[in-house]
């Protein structure tokens, strides 16, 4: 038992508990990449480009959010030694820098760069994301490893809602002003980050109760998603006043708080139980197998478990990799699977048309007739459907996987299946098409985030998933370049009319959107091999590291 951990001050700010609600504060302003919409006109009208060197300058942003491999290197290194404070603080520099240069330039403060210059800014800007993501994702894992769907989409669903969060800030405070946003960017998510980061860290401890208060978490994040579309629509109908935007702020603001008092009340909770234990002297000892307690969630394992040979040193071998229940794999070992290349794939077709999607979702219902009022709808009705499919794609993933047995990558392929229909929708513009295809791409793009970190964690292991599932981010940006300059903005300024530089009409992203949906359909092909190629590996494999690890969570452990 930990000498230190004791119903005092310094056990209801030192735990996971704590950590996880730091955690999803700094995921909270750390989603700028989502709103690229609110200030791309502003890029474009001062300093003079045309569509394709936007489209540049957004795969350009979309590189740096996704290519994480240092700040995976980097938490890999120092997280364990001297906590993933250090990797924030790296985020938060960069965060600061890359915005602050943007505004400087916008204002004309500083004389207009070139575009390979601004290309850098939104770079550095975009690149403090994959540390922020990284040490807020990566410590969850380790410290709920039995549920690691679950408090992924957990934080990658927060993530997902800071775009709509930090546009409620900037209508409220900055409304209409877009330069006034980019300080904004540089500001908030910087303070934000310095001031949460000496809270998130690892604590090596199993508790019987988990599952429910990450449902907790995961109940409030449902509420603040609701919350924010309800006000998103509200908004867009009626023109509220000032007074009346401040108090849903203020309302939202409230709801943000709320995962304090979810901490406060597991810590509560552990607390009583180690009071009590300690008072009836019935501590559980290590030898107890949980499994012969009459607990039905336990019990739903029990005729698999005995399907599983029960051997401790079994390694099962598939299609010529060596992957064991208990070995963690770095990067160069995982780089040698057809997993992790399957896994590359699919991302790059998901998650590039998803980028290619939400980065120029702003000329799309230009093109279509849609009002502004619209199109600023559609950006931030963007983190809604984001979040839905972050959030709801580890909690579901983690249900199936744990009460029907079922292989998370059988969830991939659903989704990209349902990416294919929604680009489809899109390229036929018809009345209405751009909600729809913009709610499924949106949740099918969530969807990928949590499902590949996931499966990453499944095969490869926790010790360097923060190295594996950055590197396969990569394809994130390599996919958005291609389809988004490559075929986007290239088919679209071929379209432009003669002295104009805007092109009306269906035809303007018909072609592009087609092409998105044949690539998104061979993600799909990709990931019903990746289903089947990791299916008994999974069963074998996968299912009895579970069981081991919640056979250890049904001991109340509480060594850090």
């Amino acid at each position: 038992m930990d000498p230190d951990f004791n119903p005092s001050r310094k056990s209801l700010i030192k735990n996971k508990w704590v950590s996880t609600a730091a955690s999803i504060w700094v995921q909270c302003t750390a989603g700028s990449l989502y709103t690229f919409g609110i200030y791309s006109q502003l890029l474009k009208s001062t300093q003079g480009y045309d569509q394709s060197t936007l489209d540049t300058i957004s795969v350009f942003k979309d590189l740096g959010a996704n290519v994480g491999i240092l700040s995976g290197l980097l938490y890999s290194a120092v997280a364990r030694r001297c906590g993933p404070w250090i990797v924030l603080l790296v985020g938060a520099v960069q965060c600061f820098a890359g915005y602050f240069l943007m505004w400087l330039t916008v204002t004309g403060v500083l004389p207009r760069p070139s575009a390979d210059l601004m290309c850098l800014y939104i770079f550095v800007a975009a690149h403090a994301m994959t540390f922020f993501n990284t040490a807020n994702v990566v410590t969850g894992v380790h410290n709920f490893p039995s549920y690691s769907g679950t408090i992924v989409g957990i934080m990658k669903g927060f993530l997902g809602l800071s775009g709509a969060i930090l546009i409620q800030v900037y209508q409220t405070i900055f409304k209409n002003k877009p330069s006034s946003y980019l300080l904004l960017l540089a500001l908030l998510p910087t303070i934000n980050s310095i001031l949460l980061m000496g809270f998130v860290r690892i604590f090596r401890t199993s508790e019987e109760d988990e599952k429910k208060h990450l449902n907790s978490f995961s109940l409030l994040a449902v509420i603040i998603a609701a919350y924010l579309t309800a006000v998103i629509i509200i908004q867009n109908i009626l023109k509220l006043t000032l007074s009346v935007r401040v108090f849903t702020f203020v309302l939202l603001i409230m709801l943000l708080v709320s995962p304090i008092s979810i901490a406060v009340k597991a810590q509560s909770d552990k607390s009583y139980k180690l009071v009590k234990s300690l008072l009836e002297h019935n501590q559980i000892s290590d030898e107890r197998d949980p499994l012969d307690n009459d607990d039905p969630n336990m019990t739903q394992y029990l005729g698999a478990y005995h399907a599983i040979s029960h051997g401790a040193d079994q390694v099962w071998e598939m299609n010529h990799s060596t992957l064991q229940w208990n070995e963690e794999l770095n990067l160069l070992q995982a780089m040698g699977t057809m997993s992790f290349w399957f896994l590359f794939y699919t991302t790059a077709c998901a998650m590039g048309s998803g980028l290619a999607t939400v980065n120029n979702i702003s000329q799309i219902g230009e093109s279509l007739g849609y009002t502004s009022i619209d199109i600023n709808s559609l950006i931030s009705l963007w983190s809604i459907w984001n979040f839905l499919g972050r959030f709801g794609a580890g909690y579901i993933s983690d249900y199936f996987l744990h009460v029907k047995h079922c292989p998370r990558p059988l969830f991939l392929v659903i989704n990209l299946a349902i990416m294919t229909i929604g680009h489809v929708m899109i390229a036929f513009g018809f009345p209405g098409a751009l909600y729809v295809g913009s709610v499924l791409v949106g949740v099918c793009y969530g969807s990928q985030w949590s499902l590949m970190s996931t499966i990453v964690s499944d095969i490869f292991g926790k010790v360097h998933l923060g190295t594996i599932f950055n590197t396969i981010t990569i394809a994130a940006p390599i996919g958005s370049y291609i389809l988004s300059v490559m075929v986007v903005g290239y088919i679209y300024d071929k379209e432009v009319s003669n002295n104009e530089n805007v092109c009306i009409g269906t035809h303007c992203f018909m072609l592009p959107f087609l092409i998105m949906a044949c690539v998104t359909f061979s993600g799909f092909l990709v990931a019903l091999w990746l289903f089947f190629w990791t299916r008994s590996f999974y069963k074998h494999v996968v299912f009895q590291r579970l069981l081991r690890s919640l056979r250890k969570s049904r001991r109340i452990d509480y060594d850090e």
